[in-house]
């Protein structure tokens, strides 16, 4: 079993370094502009064009004006879209790229209305609820209401360190984690070059021990 692993929320270019170093898949780059770790559209740019072909590349947006989604593609060399709030299936599809839809939990999921509404999305992204921020919380959701089975790939976020991880991935199988905060230290946007290395290891870890028990 892979399971890939996206370091969200990169601001700077040497970190955008490091997960590429380290073995993510993805980095994300987020351009809400409610979030404190929005980065610049020129500094993107230059993260997306400077780790071209080692990773991919997943912009974030929530609720944004679809003009200004087609502005930030233009500008900055993005692999993948990511939209985080109340966004349509019709709407999220509308880009020519692949998309993920960030699915807040706060409750059971009807997982097969989200896999219809939402059939064209590469993959569906489960966070943590909190009422009036869309993401990048630090919150974790109730595990037992991850769904057993899914037509789409799902992706797990929130509350996600270097010491759940191993957890997570072991007990919920799933296609993608998402961290942001996890590998912080006390500054929003600035990751933790040694949390981002664990985080990463820790997957891989697990990985290797499920490799070792399926034989």
């Amino acid at each position: 079993m892979i399971t890939r692993i996206k370091i969200c929320g990169i601001t700077r270019l040497e970190d955008a370094e490091v997960a590429v170093a380290a073995g993510a898949d993805a980095l994300g780059l987020n351009f809400a502009t409610i979030s404190p770790r929005r980065v610049p559209i020129a500094q993107a740019a230059r993260i997306a064009d400077h780790v071209a072909g080692a990773i991919r590349r997943v912009g974030l947006f929530v609720d944004a004006p679809a003009a200004d989604v087609r502005a930030v593609i233009d500008a900055v060399a993005l692999d993948v879209l990511q939209f985080q709030g109340e966004e349509s299936g019709a709407w999220c599809g509308q880009f020519g790229l692949p998309y993920l839809k960030a699915i807040r939990v706060r409750g059971p999921l009807d997982l097969p209305a989200l896999e219809a509404e939402y059939a064209g999305a590469c993959a569906l992204l489960l966070d943590a609820y909190v009422p009036g921020r869309p993401g990048g919380t630090g919150h974790q959701f109730d595990w037992a209401l991850w769904p057993p089975q899914a037509r789409l790939p799902l992706a797990l976020a929130g509350g996600l360190t270097p010491d759940n991880v191993a957890e997570a991935v072991t007990r919920l199988r799933p296609w993608a984690v998402d961290v942001s905060g996890g590998v912080e230290g006390p500054v929003k946007g600035i990751k933790d070059a040694d949390r981002v290395r664990r985080f990463i290891a820790e997957v891989r870890r697990c990985e290797a021990l499920t490799d070792t028990t399926s034989r």
